[in-house]
């Protein structure tokens, strides 16, 4: 819970960067001129030129330039940018409340540093006001198949139930999103996303009023099930 995230890149890009994609770009490495490109946007050639230098810069697509054109490509950063952007959309256009998230996740020892946070009066008591339940002082670390990444995402898009940062007599903590699920079918819990982290997507934090490893008698290695419903934070304060 505890490391930053990267920047954006202006709305004009956007549109640069999507327009790369349709062209092929997310599939491979695609030959584009400038003056083909000003074209699509209806923008000058020297706006092109320049929207493709901001976006290599941004690691956004990678670029080798040649006497007719340039070979372009989309990164991974590319494609993660372009899907955040798809993401936010959906969420916004098209609500779905009730759709059901499952996850098998395997355990794993995390930093040992969950109960620390989860411990700190300033999340604890909002965990208790806004999810309902009171948290053991420990997270329950799964980490998931590279095959749901992108359920994974899907879910991170949604907006959560927002514990606010705070500061205490020692050191600032940052804000936490939660996301309220069910162990194994029958224990509940949440996951919690810090907004600075070190995870990445493959690993869920659960928090629960149980300490989960005890109550399913669980060790490194084992798996574990969590499902999620959108919406489900609904009833509670955010």
């Amino acid at each position: 819970m505890d490391s930053s995230d990267g920047g954006g890149v202006g709305p004009s890009l956007w549109f640069t960067l999507l327009e790369l994609a349709r062209l092929g770009g997310l599939r491979g490495t695609v030959r584009v001129s400038t003056t083909e490109l000003a074209e699509r946007l209806d923008c000058s050639q020297q706006s092109a030129s320049r929207h493709l230098r901001a976006l290599e810069a941004a690691g956004l697509v990678s670029r080798r330039i040649g006497s007719d054109g340039s070979l372009i490509r989309l990164t991974a950063d590319g494609r993660g940018a372009l899907e955040g952007v798809y993401m936010t959309l959906r969420r916004e256009l098209e609500p779905v409340v009730g759709e059901i998230f499952e996850f098998e996740g395997t355990v794993f020892s995390g930093m040992y540093q969950g109960g620390y946070y989860i411990s700190r009066p300033g999340y604890r008591d909002q965990i208790v006001q806004k999810l309902g339940f009171d948290p053991y002082p420990g997270t329950l670390n799964l980490r998931i198949k590279e095959a749901d990444i992108e359920q994974r995402r899907r879910l991170d898009a949604m907006p959560g139930i927002h514990l606010e940062g705070f500061r205490d007599s020692d050191r600032a903590f940052g804000g936490a999103r939660c996301y309220p699920l069910l162990v194994n079918g029958e224990v509940e819990g949440a996951m919690i996303v810090a907004d600075r982290t070190s995870y990445d997507l493959s690993v869920l934090e659960v928090i629960s009023p149980f300490r989960l490893r005890e109550r399913f008698g669980l060790e490194d290695g084992d798996t574990v099930r969590v499902t999620f419903v959108s919406g489900s934070e609904s009833h509670a304060g955010s």
